[in-house]
């Protein structure tokens, strides 16, 4: 027995100065606090969806998960080749084009009516505390922070690794003008190096002035958050974005639920959905999408066209790498909705979709 507790005594203090690195992020301070918890989705002491949301679905437990991940896993979840991709210069794109430019998994470029803006942008090679875990699949991984223009608008839907990136954010603070994101996860922003003026956090259902003619609304999502073991302390979120000349839905991660529905009744139609469509499972159904809901997001949004992210960079869940692409297209056919599908790192033109 005293052998045993060891044992536990040192893993519990290797665990915690472990999670003492900065990559972790922050909590708040009192101020801060007293801010989340005066917002309406902010109960029992932590976020809350707008229905009840499971971590896992009816008849499954993390048992069951641990033991599908470490003996499931098949050769068909990473690529057996290098995925093909293609290098735009951001640095030189004409201020007049409207274009997009997906770098794999949910980071994109954008640059809309003389803006230019970054979504969820991770280039550490890996989504994942451990560094030499959750690694980029070869080809997906050709842009650095050295080939981001300077950004007017960084958006961060959430701060899971795969979304919010420490390396990545922290090597383009100089180069960020605001970040939109949701409450709490200013608090790590600033533990990283961003001032407080930079910042823009918002609740669910509130309005942003940018600029003339730039209108960000913060709507809701299905999901949930955390950057190490107690969940839902920062705000998961999606956001209607508003330009000149265009609509985009920027979706981050999301369960099918009615909030797409809302979100288009209040705010469609949409020239440009951009939904998630990867890492799902029927373990965790409530969380994220499979490739069928996505298609009926869309047309819940009253979207023209969608964009399926979420995919093709890292393998977080137990389907195959191309799985999602597959499906989507599919019932995308099926339902007569239009869809894009870049290769990474091509400039897909806003203007002609």
């Amino acid at each position: 027995m005293i052998v045993f507790g060891s044992i536990i005594a040192v893993l519990f203090i290797v665990i915690f100065t472990f999670i003492q690195q900065p990559k972790f992020g922050n909590l708040p301070d009192v101020n801060q606090l007293i801010k989340l918890k005066n917002s309406p989705n902010f109960r029992d002491g932590k976020f809350q969806n707008l229905n009840p949301t499971p971590d896992l679905a009816e008849g499954a437990n993390y048992f069951t998960v641990l033991y599908d991940f470490l003996f499931k896993k098949s050769s068909r979840n990473i690529p057996s080749h290098i995925l093909p991709s293609t290098k735009t210069n951001l640095l030189t794109l004409d201020p007049d084009k409207n274009v997009l430019v997906w770098f794999g998994h949910s980071s994109y470029f954008m640059q809309v009516d003389g803006k230019k803006i970054l979504v969820d942008p991770v280039f550490s090679g890996s989504a994942s505390p451990i560094s030499f875990t959750t690694k980029s699949f070869r080809g997906s991984d050709i842009y650095t922070t050295d080939d981001i223009p300077e950004i007017d608008y960084l958006f961060i839907t959430h701060d899971h690794w795969d979304h919010l990136d420490y390396v990545t954010v922290v090597k383009l603070q100089p180069k960020v003008k605001k970040v939109i994101t949701g409450l709490g996860v200013g608090t790590h922003l600033q533990y990283w190096g961003y001032s407080r003026e930079k910042i823009i956090e918002k609740d669910w259902n509130e309005q942003i002035q940018l600029s003339s003619g730039f209108i960000v609304n913060t709507t809701p999502a299905r999901h949930f958050s955390g950057r190490e073991f107690k969940r839902n302390r920062t705000l998961w979120m999606s956001f209607v974005f508003t330009t000149p000349s265009m609509k985009i839905f920027i979706g981050g991660d999301s369960g099918y639920d009615s909030h797409f529905k809302m979100i288009g009744a209040a705010f469609g139609p949409f020239d440009l959905a951009i939904l998630e469509c990867g890492q799902y499972n029927q373990y965790w159904k409530y969380i994220h999408m499979m490739p069928e809901e996505v298609i009926q997001a869309g047309i819940d949004l009253k979207a023209k066209t969608i964009l399926p992210v979420h995919w093709s960079k890292f393998s977080l869940s137990l389907h195959a790498w191309d799985e999602p692409i597959i499906r989507i297209t599919a019932e995308s056919k099926r339902l007569n909705l239009p869809i894009i599908t870049p290769i990474i790192g091509a400039a897909t033109d806003l203007k002609a979709i």
